[in-house]
């Protein structure tokens, strides 16, 4: 990814808290052949020592885990966007623009297909995600569709080599640009419009 130096999360723990708060991501991978493959995937953020660690878990009938244990992935964490119009600054020679910010975790893949392993894995990813509910669903309740089940799927566990975090917001921009584009997205209903607003507040209000 690209990141221009005003772009770059340079606080690795902004970054780890956001993947956290934003974790389901698009997992990417070579098979055999060099073709590019990627999964839709909740993931679980885990500090095991000085390593960080994403864990998750797929189909088995989806081939793409039986090409990467051992090998290098790629996570996406997309966050808000919203398209910033150049009409908003008000002023000449300006060109429109889109407003986002993303998550970049590179990193070495292990399979798991340990049936004790894997019950750990799905458990915790289920807890984690069912926090909050009125009624969550336990696996006790479960305990026996949930065993058939695991045969049907492999867990992977991936060691983050190297995390990149972009927040682009018109920080290339004076302030006065950026509290017209601020002014316009709060009105907006597309994408992230309000979302990103918001975003660009915050970063204004550290800089001053």
């Amino acid at each position: 990814m690209y990141v221009p130096k005003e772009f770059k999360e340079t606080d690795l723990l902004k970054v780890i808290a956001e993947m956290k708060k934003n974790s389901f991501g698009i997992f990417l991978s070579n098979n055999d052949q060099a073709k590019i493959e990627a999964t839709h995937l909740p993931f679980i953020i885990h500090e095991e020592e000085e390593n960080l660690m994403l864990i998750t878990h797929l189909a088995k009938p989806n081939p793409q885990w039986k090409t990467i244990n051992g090998k290098e992935c790629l996570i996406i964490f997309p966050g808000p966007h919203a398209y910033v119009s150049a009409s908003w600054y008000e002023e000449k020679n300006t060109v429109s623009t889109w407003n986002y910010t993303a998550i970049h975790a590179y990193g070495k893949v292990t399979t798991i297909e340990n049936q004790d392993e894997m019950r750990q894995i799905v458990l915790r990813t289920t807890d984690y995600y069912e926090k909050g509910q009125s009624n969550p669903w336990k696996y006790e309740d479960h305990s026996e569709y949930v065993e058939k089940l695991l045969s049907g799927i492999v867990c992977l566990k991936i060691e983050v080599t190297e995390l990149i975090g972009k927040k682009k917001l018109s920080q290339n921009h004076s302030i006065e640009r950026r509290e017209k584009v601020i002014t316009a997205l709060q009105n907006e209903e597309k994408y992230s419009s309000k979302e990103i607003a918001e975003l660009m507040k915050a970063k204004i209000n550290v800089k001053s």
